[in-house]
């Protein structure tokens, strides 16, 4: 299948963002060859800073397979950068759908049409602290499954070292060195042919984020955690620590400040088992004084 025209608003935009990339960054860009020259195909690419989508898409614009990047659909509609957006080819994705493969329909048909998709399998800015790749979503690999286009792994270092993520100010001197690395292809041929069931598809996609995380290393000279930074963990850890912080200060209270100058108890302290007791044992303890006193009253008056 031959390649697809680049087209005037893609060139336009290259234009205006290929100068201040140049200026900005020196480049040390390795695997254009595993890019393929026809047909479509997948780029799964790691994600830490907010520019390096046009850093990696200068990347692959030079190697004549432009990228069409998934957007959410409602930025297709706002004024010009949704005219941009339509006039360069990028993917809207109907996150609105219930069904999870047809909101991923626009990225299967352009894959189908010969197109070079652009996934970020991450979601999102990774969220490691050392800025390795996440656990990645499964849409790049519903996709792959579906189509069974080549999936090529791509990793980058050096845009975060301009705009780390999260970060508010840039850092442009002394100028950074932007580094890719295109893998060959990812070997999915042991989910071809298969229900795609949520275990195949984390499956597929952990070897998806093996391939990225392997170059990413190369790049980095450095080992990668054995375990990638899971946020969905990460949120279910800090709301059990939430839940059982209040529950931890109630026992660590001594028993005299557990209860106001009136009785009331205070800071959370009737959730303590040991105050509901002690509670407990004072009403007991009241009950039995008070019908003490009644049999006193009583014997006294029939003396």
């Amino acid at each position: 299948m031959p390649r697809r025209r680049i087209g005037f608003a893609y060139r336009f935009a290259a234009v205006i963002c290929k100068p201040p990339l140049v200026v900005l960054l020196k480049r040390d860009w390795h695997g254009m060859e595993n890019i393929p020259a026809e047909g479509g195909f997948i780029t799964a690419v790691n994600h830490n800073s907010h520019i390096d989508p046009f850093a990696y898409g200068h990347f692959q614009y030079n190697t004549g397979r432009v990228p069409r990047f998934l957007a959410k659909s409602g930025l297709f509609n706002k004024g010009f950068v949704g005219a941009m957006m339509r006039g360069t080819g990028q993917i809207p994705v109907y996150r609105e759908s219930t069904d999870a493969l047809s909101a991923f329909r626009a990225a299967i048909e352009a894959v189908e049409r010969g197109e070079c998709v652009a996934f970020y399998p991450e979601g999102t800015l990774t969220r490691d602290p050392d800025g390795w790749p996440m656990t990645g979503k499964t849409g790049a690999a519903r996709v792959a499954l579906r189509t069974r286009c080549p999936v090529i792994p791509v990793a980058q270092w050096g845009a975060n070292e301009v705009l780390p993520p999260y970060a508010g100010r840039p850092r442009l001197f002394p100028r950074k060195t932007h580094r890719v690395l295109a893998g060959p292809p990812v070997d999915l041929d042991r989910f071809y042919g298969r229900e795609m069931t949520p275990e195949l598809l984390k499956e597929a996609t952990e070897a998806i984020m093996a391939a990225v995380t392997r170059h990413l290393e190369e790049i980095r000279g450095e080992r990668a955690p054995k375990e990638p930074y899971d946020p969905q963990r990460e949120r279910v850890e800090q709301r059990r620590k939430t839940r059982a912080q209040p529950r931890r200060r109630g026992h660590d209270r001594s028993p005299e400040r557990r209860s106001s100058a009136h009785g009331s108890p205070v800071d959370g302290a009737q959730g303590d088992p040991q105050y509901r007791k002690d509670r407990h044992q004072e009403r007991q303890n009241e009950q039995r004084r008070a019908g003490k006193r009644a049999t006193a009253r009583e014997e006294g008056l029939n003396t």
